[in-house]
């Protein structure tokens, strides 16, 4: 089944905005100076894009979650070949969304190949890396949830 990258973003704002939902029904004792993320809808053709290291990059949303997380996503389009950045580690917790192309996650030191549809999850402070190691751009999203993942 295929689906567009627009399609794929809807489904993902939708689950964070319902998580977001949910919490704020759970816990109505929250005050009127929450400083959480809204629920709301990041439509593609709004999203800014900036480039570093050969890769495009859409942020999506950052902020806090209701329940007092961080919570950042994005999407990258990375050229064949490409990675991002250097493997590295940090507090938060990972997940990639594999949307088009051959990516290789690298976790720990043991690689993992995934195409389109693919969801590759990294723990708190497990070295990790991404590669385009396809002949075409990779498109993914990151959602990224835990500690300093506001910060990125």
């Amino acid at each position: 089944m295929s689906s567009t990258r627009r399609e794929a973003l809807f489904l993902l704002s939708g689950l964070v905005a319902g998580a977001v939902e949910l919490e704020g029904s759970a816990s109505q004792g929250l005050s009127n100076q929450d400083n959480s993320l809204p629920s709301a809808t990041y439509p593609f053709s709004e999203l800014p894009m900036s480039n570093a290291n050969g890769a495009e990059f859409r942020p999506v949303l950052k902020g806090k979650l209701a329940t007092g997380e961080s919570l950042e996503v994005h999407e990258t389009t990375l050229p064949p070949g490409a990675m991002p950045h250097a493997p590295h580690h940090h507090v938060h917790s990972e997940m990639w969304l594999i949307r088009e192309g051959t990516v290789q996650l690298t976790i720990n030191g043991t690689s993992h190949v995934m195409g389109p549809g693919s969801v590759g999850f990294v723990h708190s402070n497990d070295e990790h890396g991404i590669k385009n190691v396809g002949t075409t751009p990779a498109i993914y999203f990151v959602v990224a949830v835990g500690p300093g993942a506001d910060a990125q």
